[in-house]
């Protein structure tokens, strides 16, 4: 009988091991097709505008209607997510991203292409928070950083893969086979996550409390939360930066550097390939210092706290060759994404997973929102005289405003008890 014992606790421990990085990887592939799909229209701009004219503002107005419909979703979605559940959840909003993806295609017109780009916003706004379920349902504390960087290294792969391959298919295919071919593999990723994800792992008879009290705390509630609010600002002030980084340095490459479609697939996939670096190795830093017995507040604040020290060097990017342009985008794109992944991770770290969705989400649209508002600006200012050179200085800086808020508002980072639940719901 001891044997027997002994041999079923070894079973469970190997799955115990097995099977979250399994399910990690699903998840990094969901996030790599979800960069991969919004980086469509940005690479394939030059040739789209052959069929389509379209001006620098309305070229914003396009990312705007994504950004607008992405952040608006992730609030809803991390909450419909906390709601269907995750298996469940993913599935519709994959579907969704993928359809709408796919009728980039067919478009024919300005008005066509922001129909299509905000039914994208809409579907990808659920990803961040059905990866931090994820991570939240299966992940243990000291490896939710280092398996949050791989999921944000998604980001990296999606956008690596983007400017060569969606190159190779302008050269071959024409530009609207580029929207189709991305559409087929979310649906792809669809099938694999349908026949590959179970349901929630075991949990604490505590957790389940905190849970459970974390259900009676409303929407509104959530909102009303000192430390979600910093979160937001935070994301807010970051994601402004990362989506005009994102959006625009394609466009940037073609109009200052004087790129071609053959040199932005030879050469823009590097900075997303630092992020991808960078991801991992700022999830893996803030694991490390936890396992080597140093606090979860330190651990996610001082690896926070070096990646936005170091992305002002974005500022120097206009006064430089290409090449060290290209250094210094990647040293940015590094930090940014070692940044993100943390941020996405604090929400796992602080709250129940039943609230997990619902601030992930709202921390997701503060990020959208940022990048909606500030790509409409840059969009009016570069269409006003104002150059790359004055934008890059101003998004150098937004970073360290974001960590500061950190710092100085956003309180200890530990994960809230049932005491601390009930004295929330108490106070609001």
């Amino acid at each position: 009988m001891a044997t027997q014992v002994k041999s079923v606790d070894n079973s469970l421990r190997g799955i115990a091991t097995e099977v979250p990085w399994r399910y990690v990887v699903l998840v990094t592939a969901a996030i790599a097709i979800s960069y991969f799909d919004r980086q469509t229209l940005p690479v394939a701009i030059s040739s789209i505008q052959h069929s389509i004219p379209l001006s620098n503002q309305q070229f914003s107005l396009l990312q705007s209607a994504f950004l607008i419909a992405y952040a608006l979703l992730y609030a809803v979605g991390g909450r419909l997510l906390d709601t269907l559940g995750t298996r469940r959840g993913f599935i519709l909003i994959m579907v969704w991203w993928s359809i709408a993806c796919a009728l980039h295609g067919l478009a024919a017109s300005f008005g066509f292409l922001l129909a299509s780009r905000f039914l994208l916003g809409m579907g990808e706004g659920g990803a961040f928070p059905a990866a931090t379920r994820v991570v939240a349902e299966w992940v243990p504390l000291h490896q939710r950083s280092t398996a949050m960087g791989i999921i944000n290294a998604g980001t990296a792969i999606g956008s690596v893969l983007a400017p060569p391959l969606i190159g190779l298919v302008l050269l071959t295919s024409g530009w609207r086979m580029v929207f189709f071919g991305a559409g087929a593999i979310g649906l792809a990723w669809v099938a694999w996550w349908s026949a590959s994800y179970k349901s929630t792992a075991n949990v604490s008879i505590a957790t389940l409390d905190a849970r459970a009290l974390a259900q009676q705390l409303s929407f509104v509630d959530i909102i009303g939360m000192r430390r979600v609010q910093v979160l937001v600002f935070a994301k807010f002030m970051s994601d402004s930066a990362w989506y005009f980084y994102l959006f625009w340095l394609p466009k940037y490459l073609y109009d200052i550097r004087g790129f071609d479609v053959k040199h932005v697939s030879y050469y823009a996939w590097i900075p997303y390939a630092a992020s991808g670096v960078g991801s991992f190795l700022g999830g893996w830093l803030s694991s490390r210092l936890l396992m080597k017995g140093q606090s979860l507040d330190f651990s996610r604040k001082f690896v926070l706290g070096i990646s936005a020290a170091l992305m002002p060097v974005v500022m120097l990017v206009p006064h430089v060759p290409v090449g060290w342009a290209l250094v210094l985008f990647s040293i940015a794109f590094f930090c940014q994404q070692s940044w993100s992944g943390l941020i996405m991770t604090l929400p796992a770290d602080i709250f129940p997973l039943s609230a997990v969705g619902s601030v992930s989400g709202l921390v997701g649209f503060g990020g959208a929102i940022g990048g909606a508002i500030f790509g409409a600006i840059v969009g009016y200012m570069l269409g006003h005289g104002v150059t790359y050179g004055t934008l890059f200085l101003i998004v150098g800086t937004f970073h360290i405003i974001g960590f500061l808020a950190i710092l100085l508002l956003g309180g200890r980072v530990q994960p809230l008890k049932t005491p601390d639940l009930q004295q929330l719901g108490s106070q609001l």
